[in-house]
């Protein structure tokens, strides 16, 4: 499964290179962590996402989450897919809105329990681009969920540090 994933990925990015001359917009990215002690955990995540430039400054699309968590206590598989919408100001900075529909499996090792759950999310953040080639961007920002409440959600805070790259500026 996961060497079909890597390839469907580079199959994918492939095809997001090979074009110039749209108005479509592709990117996203991924993460590892990993921590020792205690409570020791590992895991990743990809979030692609493809939009359209409806003007030079917004942008709407769909972005996709897969993330993975293993810790001693724990482990989690968390997909959501949502819109979003972004606006650039200049080719330098952008603020965007993105909501997102999680589903979580969640099983807790010391009591062998196991829970499957939605939870939605409202994103709403900005940040910074830095030109890296002819029409790629890195992005650098920051994001809220509005609709994060601090006893109820599987996330442990509403904020969300973001980076990732997009293609088709």
């Amino acid at each position: 499964m996961k060497k079909h994933l890597f390839l469907l990925f580079l199959m994918a990015s492939s095809a997001i290179f090979a074009q110039n001359d749209s108005n479509w917009t592709f990117g996203g990215g991924a993460g590892f962590i990993g921590g020792t002690g205690r409570n020791s955990s590992v895991g990743f995540s990809i979030t692609p996402r493809a939009g359209y430039r409806i003007s030079p400054q917004l942008e709407t699309g769909v972005s996709l989450g897969f993330h993975w968590q293993n810790s001693s206590f724990s482990s989690s598989t968390i997909f959501g897919i949502g819109p979003y919408a972004q606006y650039y100001v200049g080719r330098s900075f952008f603020v965007n809105a993105q909501f997102q529909e999680f589903i979580i499996n969640q099983k807790i090792k010391t009591t062998n329990t196991k829970a499957g759950y939605d939870e939605s999310a409202l994103f709403l953040g900005g940040g910074y681009l830095q030109q890296v080639a002819p029409r790629a961007y890195i992005q650098f920002g920051a994001m809220y969920n509005v609709l994060w409440k601090e006893n109820s959600s599987i996330f442990s805070s509403g904020f969300a540090p973001q980076i990732g790259f997009v293609y088709g500026l």
